[in-house]
């Protein structure tokens, strides 16, 4: 993994795939490459690094004339970041080239079994072997799709791939498998890519491609086929809202604090048509065919499951729904008691996380309902839950999550208001009163954000020497300062640990002394006393201790960090802003790669 690009048009090739590859260089990548046929040659390009790199070893060749190429930006699984481990991957004979996102489960039997078959190997990746194994396909079916599908049909893993073949010029073929695959429709001119924003420049018209799926592109036609019998399949053209603009920065230094400032409008977006305050209800058609749940298992990973265990009391508060959170990567493969009238809950940014997409799955197989809750349209998820929950975040392109998080907790709060209306549990004051809240919240964190930045500067600044520090909170807060420990050592790389605030004296105080800093969530509700009783533990024990509060706070720690008071648990967003934009500061302070952080990949599609 972790970006691909193909064009077949009019344009200069390389031009539009090394836009397109710095479009995508936010889901992270260690090394960069093209191929491109040209003068009846088959080219391939590869760096190590950046895609500055990429563009240094071109600019020694001609490659213009080419108007046919694909290209990708690696993140290693398979083999160490170098030249020779990137994408492109070209077969033995250089007649066709292609690259891989996902893995490749079974290729070391492959490799064996294509070593016995005269082929040898550059590279320490099992994309190479894909290569090799399309190409020997190729010299026995004699068409590229065929190749392809027979090929294919051997493959064990996730897989999206792009192909260009000499014996094809001016063709792309492209096929996934639980690994994301779009393609991109316009005058004149035809993509395939990983992502939208990857051609977004060009059309925003798109056929979301399936599991199991062919795709062949030429200047002036596309065609998909089952990826089996190769039937032709008729595909539905989808109109993409979102334009360049939203992709881009904005004048702002980096994605990361662009999406974080976006979080007003972002709470907006959700809400907009949704809310009914005139009737104290919300309107979520997207749930109409779906009983009400008896119990609610949420599943997720990383950023989403710290969102789903944030809403889980409010679930419980506001809907009478028992909830189970699930990390997904542990959900499919424990054993758990699913009964009828069960909702699983899928929750993905992307809606192409492969350990949910996985435990999604599983679910349906098993014959349970599932909700899908993502931001891409088109995803994976969306089309293969029982119904889904778009939560109108629009692009997220820093690799660090920030405006997704807050934008499924504001879904996930409408969920929790629909579902307590139509089972009787929160009367219509109470949802008056919270809806009436809801829609002042985006005016209250928009006048906040600017002032939050400059205190989060001034702390990045006071601790920037910390090498370890502590998060604390209590109820949904602790899921909070399990969020703001996760930015904190993805974006700065100083080691952060989120805590429950009662469970750091069961062994984790061990580590306090004065240069071991707590941040501590304090929103001023009846655990505060017992918090702060835990903060004067550290206190005791010369920890340095910054609280996060609203105003008023009278205790003896090191700084006060003052939050407007609002009611929970809406107040929680704006405890959120603030610990992104004190690891944002912290990181650029220190000089890292805000945006796209070390061994991180935007969207995992692999296990």
């Amino acid at each position: 993994m972790c970006g691909i690009i193909g064009y077949a048009g009019h344009r200069p090739a390389v031009t539009v795939i090394l836009e397109g590859l710095k479009r995508l260089e936010y889901r992270g990548y260690d090394s960069a490459g093209m191929a491109l046929i040209q003068n009846k040659e088959l080219n391939v390009v590869r760096a190590k690094g950046k895609i500055r790199e990429l563009e240094d070893k071109l600019a020694f060749q001609d490659p213009y004339h080419a108007t046919t190429g694909i290209g990708h930006t690696r993140w290693a699984t398979h083999g160490l970041p170098s030249e020779e481990n990137a994408h492109p991957h070209p077969d033995q004979e250089q007649k066709l080239a292609l690259v891989h996102n996902g893995i490749i489960e079974n290729h070391a039997r492959l490799k064996r079994e294509l070593q016995q078959l005269g082929c040898s190997f550059r590279s320490e990746t099992d994309t190479e072997v894909l290569s090799h194994l399309i190409s020997q396909e190729l010299k026995q079916q004699g068409s590229v799709p065929r190749a392809m599908s027979t090929a294919l049909q051997r493959v064990e893993g996730s897989y999206a791939v792009a192909l260009i073949s000499l014996n094809g010029e001016g063709r792309i073929w492209a096929a996934r498998h639980s690994s994301p695959l779009i393609l991109g429709l316009g005058q004149g001119e035809n993509f395939v890519a990983s992502d939208i924003p990857a051609f977004l420049p060009y059309t925003r018209e798109v056929v979301f491609l399936e599991d199991n799926e062919i795709v062949q592109i030429t200047p002036s036609s596309w065609q998909v086929l089952d990826g089996s019998s190769l039937e032709h399949r008729d595909k539905e053209q989808v109109h993409i809202s979102w334009d360049v603009q939203s992709a881009q920065k904005s004048g702002y230094r980096h994605f990361m604090l662009k999406e974080i400032m976006e979080q007003p409008r972002v709470i907006r977006d959700c809400l907009a048509g949704r809310t009914d305050s005139s009737r104290a209800t919300t309107l979520l058609p997207e749930l109409d065919h779906l009983p009400l749940p008896r119990r609610l298992h949420i599943v997720a990973c990383g950023t989403s499951y710290h969102a789903g265990l944030w809403a889980r009391n409010i679930f419980q508060d506001w809907a009478g729904i028992p909830v189970e959170v699930e990390i997904a990567s542990e959900f499919r493969y424990n054993r758990r008691i699913i009964q009828e009238g069960d909702l699983i809950l899928a929750v993905s940014q992307s809606g192409e996380t492969a350990d949910t997409l996985a435990g999604l799955r599983q679910a349906r197989q098993l014959g349970h309902r599932v909700l899908g809750l993502c931001n891409v349209l088109g995803s994976s998820i969306a089309r293969e839950a029982d119904g889904v929950v778009y939560t109108q975040a629009g692009p997220e392109i820093s690799v660090a999550s920030t405006k997704a998080m807050c934008s499924q907790m504001t879904a996930m709060l409408l969920l929790a208001l629909h579902w307590g209306r139509m089972g009787g549990f929160l009367d219509e004051p109470a949802r008056r009163g919270i809806l009436r809240e809801l829609e002042e919240l985006p005016a209250i964190l928009e006048a906040e954000l600017e002032g939050m930045q400059q205190t989060a500067q001034r702390l990045a600044r006071k601790y920037a020497w910390c090498r370890s520090c502590f998060f604390l909170g209590r109820g949904d807060h602790f899921a909070l300062a399990l969020e703001g420990a996760l930015k904190l050592k993805e974006i700065s790389y100083i080691h952060a640990e989120g805590y429950a605030a009662g469970e750091m004296k069961h062994g984790p105080i061990a580590l306090v002394d004065p240069e071991f800093p707590t941040f501590a969530l304090a929103p001023g509700n009846a655990l505060q006393s017992k918090l702060l009783s835990n903060l004067q533990e550290v206190r005791t024990r010369g920890g340095p201790v910054v609280c996060l509060a609203p105003p008023g706070l009278d205790q003896d720690v090191d700084d006060i960090w003052e939050i407007p008071a609002i009611q929970a648990p809406l107040n929680g967003f704006l405890f959120l802003s603030a610990m992104q934009l004190f690891a944002y500061e912290m990181a650029v302070y220190l000089g890292k790669d805000v945006d796209q952080p070390r061994n991180l990949a935007k969207s995992v599609t692999v296990e």
